[in-house]
């Protein structure tokens, strides 16, 4: 049984129902380092359920971040809450380069949507990095 110092990883779990400290905490709070471009976008995902500014600034390269990112921090009136992730599929194109497409469903100001994006990673001295992504949101 979870406790609620021990809840389940927001991003589903690797494998499913792991707790957050055993999954993207390991990234987010510790200091490992996701192995697999699905880990990241996993861990990012984690992030932005948590308000996570700063390890999602850390994850995204160089070259795409945005100079300021702001996240609505868990509990925000009307602000946006993470419902749920799906994978769709992951693939490495080379040793470098990976894309992951997944589903998140969120809900903000009373309105649920669905964000799926096609997103893209570079792995830069041995770390994975968000590149960007192609995305398609519905309500």
């Amino acid at each position: 049984m979870k406790t609620a110092s021990n809840p389940p990883c927001p991003c589903g779990g690797v494998p499913a129902g792991t707790p957050y400290q055993r999954c993207c905490g390991l990234f987010i709070e510790g200091d490992q380092v996701p192995a697999t471009a699905e880990r990241l976008m996993r861990s990012r995902y984690t992030a932005y359920t948590l308000g996570l500014a700063r390890y999602l600034q850390a994850t995204w390269h160089p070259g795409t971040r945005p100079i300021d990112l702001e996240v609505d921090p868990p509990d925000t009136p009307h602000g946006v809450r993470w419902l749920g992730l799906r994978i769709h599929g992951h693939r490495e194109l080379d040793a470098d380069h990976a894309e992951v497409k997944f589903t998140a469903r969120y809900r903000q100001a009373g309105k649920a949507f669905r964000l799926t994006e096609l997103s893209r990673f570079l792995r830069e001295d041995g770390r994975w990095l968000y590149v960007d992504g192609d995305v398609d949101e519905r309500d």
